[in-house]
């Protein structure tokens, strides 16, 4: 067997550069996204109002992969709309909970502000796989 990348339903043009050839794996990028959440709530402080915005970030940041996992392998239309409708959803929930986290930690305000826009960008892909499905 070739160790070659087989091309999966995944794969996204660059919505910015219509001319790129080079693809995006949307499910790499919400799975690095997840990590890259991971990471920095490890670097927070833990305290009481810290705790449970952590908690939240996690969550929602973790959920974008796990929710586009289960798009990817839906069983219908209405199925895999839903799951996206999710994967929308967590992203923005993530932008929120970044938002309070950058208000509780002002040191970390552009580390938040790099992950904001990570999470922006894909509750704006999810809207344009919505739009077109």
């Amino acid at each position: 067997m070739s160790n070659s990348k087989i091309q999966m339903p995944n794969k996204i043009q660059n919505p910015n550069n219509k001319n790129q050839k080079q693809k995006y794996d949307l499910e790499e990028r919400t799975a690095k996204f997840g990590e890259s959440m991971i990471e920095f709530a490890k670097g927070l402080s833990r305290n009481v109002v810290n705790n449970p915005l952590i908690s939240q970030v996690v969550r929602s940041s973790t959920s974008i992969g796990a929710n586009y996992m289960e798009a990817d392998g839906a069983e219908s239309k209405s199925d895999f709309r839903h799951k996206i409708a999710i994967c929308k959803k967590e992203s923005k929930e993530t932008r929120h909970w970044l938002r309070m986290i950058a208000k509780a930690n002002p040191d970390k305000v552009d580390e938040c502000r790099e992950l904001w826009k990570e999470a922006n960008e894909l509750a704006l892909i999810f809207s344009a796989i919505m739009r077109k499905r």
